[in-house]
């Protein structure tokens, strides 16, 4: 009995210093993680091999793991810039991206935890500056949005592949112009739309009137042709036709007497 406190408390002691190492040992990594191992005794950031994926892993003590998430993410930024004129516009954006899984560590040992920060928001931001330096409120704020959200998709694109980011998509949300400029600008297109239609009505009707002219002149040349085919002979035998149709209506009483002076039948007594 004497002898079982003294070997209980080495026991418990043992016990005790191997839950604490192991709990300091034991990594677990989440969906959508990946770890990059900071070796204290060996070479610092562990880069010529892939992050720890997913799951549980054990190692020393001595050793620490930095977590990053490596599913795609979302950055949100709101930039005043300058137009080609010198005008200031506001612009928001955001931007979708996610670190390179296969370069994580030399992400975490070159640009650190906080590469968002460090690198990506300020490329976007220069990128968005210099592009939108190239063109005027108008353009901003009606036709070029596209156009400008592309290229500056493309330039921070450029920069960042460079530094371990894989950039997949840059979106422009919002153009905000100068309330005196956003009214004038709204102005003049309203003037321009008035004056397409204006256009368009009047093409519209020159349209009508060729239309008009050429079935007036079909017309002109048909009655042209039918009068040089219309012979006396052939008056006369239509004429005597139409006077037979009318002889035939019990709603008239006709009677000859001779003919008229251009040879057709000469019809008196209509009720």
């Amino acid at each position: 009995m004497d002898k079982l406190p003294k070997i209980a408390l080495p026991a418990i002691f043992i016990f005790i210093v191997l839950v604490i190492l192991i709990s300091k040992s034991a990594v677990t990594i989440g969906s959508g993680e990946a770890g990059v191992l900071y070796k204290t005794f060996g070479n610092g950031v562990v880069t010529d091999k892939p992050p720890m994926g997913e799951g549980f892993h054990l190692v020393a003590p001595w050793n620490k793991v930095y977590i990053y998430e490596v599913r795609q993410q979302e950055v949100f930024e709101k930039m005043n810039v300058l137009s080609s004129n010198g005008l200031d516009i506001k612009l928001d954006a955001s931007a979708w991206f996610q670190p390179k899984y296969n370069e994580l560590g030399k992400l975490h040992q070159e640009k650190g935890e906080d590469y968002v920060q460090r690198v990506l928001l300020p490329t976007i931001r220069s990128a968005a500056r210099s592009v939108v330096g190239r063109y005027t409120p108008e353009q901003l704020y009606s036709s070029k949005r596209d156009a400008i959200q592309m290229e500056i998709f493309e330039e921070t694109k450029k920069i960042v592949d460079d530094e371990y980011i894989q950039l997949n998509e840059i979106l422009v949300r919002d153009v905000t112009l100068p309330p005196t400029i956003k009214d004038a600008i709204e102005r003049k297109l309203k003037q321009e739309q008035e004056s397409l239609e204006y256009e368009f009505r009047l093409i519209t009707a020159e349209k009508e009137a060729e239309r008009q002219r050429i079935e007036a002149q079909g017309k002109a040349d048909a009655n042209k042709i039918l009068s040089a085919s219309l012979t006396d002979k052939i008056l006369q035998d239509k004429g005597i036709d139409a006077t037979l149709k009318m002889s035939e209506s019990p709603n008239s009483k006709v009677v000859v007497i001779g003919s008229g002076g251009d040879g057709l039948p000469l019809i008196l007594g209509n009720n």
